[in-house]
């Protein structure tokens, strides 16, 4: 295999002219603020268990675009520390792991901007990501022009290609142009003017990196860990939504919109550059608007007046049933830790149920077994909880594959 781009100008444009990009920029700019107004409508308790939801989702919808997912209820057993008995299941719960392990550490670590964009972020992004997998789960199959496998290898977390690769119909640039086509990426996207141009710059160097393709696996659960950390970094997502879930729910349409902005320049209209400006601004769009479409869905499942009414669509469905235990009561300082946002002694949940006092400590029973309520320890203060089986009645067409398997489990 011949590589056909070895020097950086085949990078060209990075980023779209200020001339053609005020339409992007106008979508940064929306996002930018309505990102910050959902990050003012939820703290606390109710962000704490709504980011550990979104890490398995996270997982589950990344692995899946790759597709090598695994089921959510699997995830959950994963996270339990019950794996398959079966291999395959078991790699995939595994990977799956590793992923919401390496997001749980993107969110503590206290990356500026600018440090996200070089080869030391990226390669600490892999390397966490795939150091967590055994050997065994790090094999990469090579595979002839008709699809039959001539080579197996192990990938090495954290360390850049030395061998040319194919993606389909994208030949990567040579393993020895990597460093060049690394600094000429990091250079670019970490001066990015402050506001908005950052985020444009996040969209973009999303698509760069892939062009690049600077692993030998991997790249693509890279490229979009590197993605949420540069989102979170500019204050954006605050664990509380995720481009991720709308990348894979749209379909071929990412990776369309992807391999579009892989094409060569078109012409003297189409920028300066080796690649067409024009489908670069088309993935920014893209990426943008999917963005833009999260974070109104999650401000639409954190309104309190339209979580009122779920709540109490949850707890009578629960009565009706006849099952676990749960009452109508529990409705009001539910709903009251939901919008609070933070926590409360059991004795002070116990009172806002109006029930006697033997009734009410029972109930909390319950509402803990059932994950309505969560507690970091036996008779700690209780916080709002969001349970898989509760996902179509709390967040409804959050994450569907979930709410199916808690249906069929049911």
């Amino acid at each position: 295999m011949v590589a056909l781009f070895d020097d950086p100008i085949h990078l060209e444009p990075l980023l779209p002219r200020d001339v053609v990009a005020d339409g992007v920029l106008g979508k940064a700019h929306d996002l930018r603020t309505e990102a910050a107004r959902l990050a003012g409508a939820c703290q606390g308790g109710v962000s704490r268990e709504l980011a550990a939801l979104l890490r398995s989702m996270n997982s589950y919808y990344s692995n899946k675009i790759e597709g090598e997912h695994t089921r959510p209820v699997d995830i959950a057993r994963a996270l339990a520390s019950d794996f398959s008995r079966d291999e395959d299941q078991a790699r995939l719960q595994r990977l799956a792991l590793s992923h919401i392990r390496t997001e749980i550490w993107i969110q503590d670590m206290p990356w500026a901007t600018t440090e996200l964009y070089s080869v030391q972020a990226l390669t600490e992004i892999h390397a966490h990501l795939f150091g967590q997998l055994q050997a065994h789960d790090r094999i990469v199959r090579m595979h002839d022009k008709e699809g039959a496998v001539v080579e197996e290898i192990e990938a090495q977390p954290g360390q850049l290609r030395t061998r040319p690769v194919a993606v389909k119909h994208h030949i990567a640039p040579d393993g020895r142009a990597l460093d060049a086509m690394l600094v000429r990426w990091s250079d670019v996207y970490r001066s990015a003017r402050r506001g908005e141009m950052q985020i444009v710059a996040a969209a973009a160097a999303h698509h760069r990196l892939t062009w690049i393709h600077p692993f030998l696996d991997g790249n693509g659960r890279t490229a979009r860990l590197h993605t949420l950390a540069v989102l979170q970094s500019l204050g954006l997502t605050t664990g509380l939504w995720s481009p991720l879930r709308g990348l894979a729910r749209s379909g071929e349409r990412y990776s369309k919109m992807l391999a579009n902005a892989d094409m060569p320049r078109m012409g003297d209209m189409d920028g300066r550059g080796q690649r067409s400006e024009k489908m670069l601004l088309e993935w920014i769009d893209f990426f943008l608007d999917t963005c833009l479409d999260q974070v109104r869905f999650m401000g639409e499942m954190l309104n309190l007046q339209a979580m009122q009414k779920r709540l109490a669509a949850l707890l009578a469905h629960e009565q009706h049933v006849g099952r676990r235990g749960l009452r109508m009561e529990a409705l009001r300082p539910l709903h009251y830790l939901f919008a609070t946002q933070g926590e409360l002694p059991r004795g002070d949940f116990a009172s806002m149920t109006g029930l006697g006092e033997r009734t009410a400590t029972t109930l909390i029973g319950h509402l803990l077994a059932a994950g309505l309520l969560r507690s970091d320890t036996p008779r700690g203060h209780v916080r709002f909880g969001i349970p898989m089986d509760g996902l179509r009645f709390l967040f409804p067409n959050l994450w569907p594959e979930a709410e199916a398997d808690a249906a069929s489990a049911a």
